[in-house]
């Protein structure tokens, strides 16, 4: 162990860990009394806590009680959306878009996305989200919050073809001005919504677009059921089948298909509506794929199916936990993400087996980093990694005992026993109070700002939802 001063350095702690050459959910494992060391941001040693004790650091932290784990990520939201928050409940999709939400946004301001966007870090950071990935309308203000908050994000500014040609320019200009922002904690998309609100052209037209500029693409696909059916009927393709023929997944792409190890292309939300057609395409662009999970809202939305985590882990498309944006989930909660998805699974797949507690964890860690195109850069407790790190106090009474850690983090432990949340070896949060952000303020004047948000007198809507 090197003598040399660190930044920060972790101390005392249960430190979730990766193994090696096992299955995924055997790669997950618990290392006692272990000290974690930072320098510049980045993770240096994970080792015992006796093997740092003449280490001197600028900042040490005593976690003697509490769990280690790499922060968690936000694989799929809109954290602007926070601002609408329980503004259309109880509602089909249909009505959800058409009668409220796409009216509704289409007030926004830059200063109701910034006001949105803060209470959405706030939250994410006090539940243990180090990064999300973001999908929305002015985004140049959401990554103004990042870069000052300290989150990590991966953006993408939204566009539909019913906006012409000057919607999928924006996109690509908002991509390129932000690539690598925020000391590099910024990682950018090109995202168009859906193959249903975005016609082929463009959809190919971003394709290339990708290609050149080296970009990968976060939309929304086969969100659900209904939406893959109306394909088929209109067109006699599945949304996944589209995302092939206009070159998004490979196959009519202007470049050769990627080497199977490279980085993720294509980041895919919800797939509720993936059927077993769908499955080889998707295979064909393993590698290139993946897919964000949000079960919350489809439960809320009564959608009759929900993403086939276990069928796409067979075709090699690692599946990320998410959210959604707050106004159809209520919550940015990563962690009930993470409980809610290893229970629906079961219970869709009939099978008390899967997904395990430890499947969950690696979903949550590893496959949620994939997702994001961040694997080796987060998602591991591992040198070399960036020190995005969470700890979590499993001592209250909802914890104890503890006879399986990996169950208790996912089926017993909250957002709210995250008692510390650190990015590129910053503190962002500090036994609950959070550090870069003020809630007070932004609450208050949301409030104030409501009333001209949510006014729908003026008939106008972003878009029109019609599968």
């Amino acid at each position: 162990m090197t003598t040399s001063p660190a930044d920060l350095i972790i101390t005392g702690c249960t430190a979730l860990v990766h193994v090696e050459g096992r299955t995924d959910h055997e790669r997950i494992a618990f290392r006692d009394d272990t000290a974690i060391v930072v320098r510049d941001g980045v993770i240096t040693a994970v080792t015992g806590t006796a093997q740092v004790t003449g280490v001197p650091a600028a900042e040490r932290i005593d976690a003697r009680g509490q769990v280690a784990l790499p922060g968690l990520i936000n694989c799929h939201t809109h954290a602007p959306m926070a601002a609408l928050r329980g503004v259309a409940e109880d509602l089909p999709t249909e009505e959800w878009f058409n009668d409220v939400v796409w009216p509704v946004e289409s007030n926004l301001t830059a200063r109701d996305v910034e006001l949105g966007a803060r209470l959405a870090c706030a939250e994410m950071i006090r539940g243990g989200v180090t990064c999300f990935a973001d999908h929305y309308f002015r985004m140049d203000t959401v990554a103004a919050v990042v870069a000052e908050c300290g989150l990590r994000a991966h953006l993408g500014q939204v566009f539909f073809s019913s906006r012409g040609p000057r919607g999928r320019e924006d996109s690509l200009e908002f991509a390129l001005r932000h690539r690598g922002g925020a000391g590099g904690r910024i990682t950018t998309a090109l995202a168009p919504h859906a193959p249903y609100t975005v016609d082929d052209a463009d959809l190919a037209h971003t394709a290339r677009l990708a290609h050149e500029h080296g970009l990968p693409v976060h939309l929304h696909a086969a969100e659900n059921r209904d939406q893959t059916e109306a394909s088929l009927a209109r067109h006699g393709v599945t949304p996944i089948e589209v995302l092939e023929r206009t070159g998004l997944l490979g196959a009519d792409a202007p470049d050769a298909p990627a080497a199977p190890d490279a980085p993720v292309e294509v980041l895919i939300a919800h797939g509720t509506g993936i059927t077993e057609r769908d499955l080889p395409v998707l295979e064909r662009a393993a590698g290139r794929v993946a897919v964000a999970t949000a079960p919350r809202g489809y439960l809320k939305f009564a959608w009759p199916t929900t993403t086939p985590v276990r069928a796409l882990r067979a075709a090699g498309v690692p599946v990320g936990l998410a959210t959604d944006g707050a106004a159809s989930n209520n919550s940015l909660d990563v962690w009930a993400s993470m409980a809610l998805t290893a229970l629906v699974q079961k219970s869709a797949e009939g099978d008390p087996r899967w997904l395990t507690s430890r499947q969950a964890l690696h979903h949550a860690t590893l496959q949620s980093a994939r997702a994001v195109g961040l694997d080796g850069v987060v998602g591991s407790l591992a040198p070399g990694h960036r020190a995005d790190i969470v700890l979590v106090d499993l001592t209250g009474p909802h914890t104890q005992p503890v006879h399986d850690l990996a169950a208790t983090l996912v089926h017993s432990a909250r957002s709210s026993d995250v008692r510390t949340t650190i990015v590129d070896g910053r503190v962002l949060m500090r036994d609950r109070e959070l550090l870069t952000l003020d809630v007070a303020s932004v609450a208050r004047e949301l409030g104030e700002r409501l009333p001209a948000l949510l006014d729908r007198g003026h008939g106008r809507r972003v878009q029109w939802y019609d599968t």
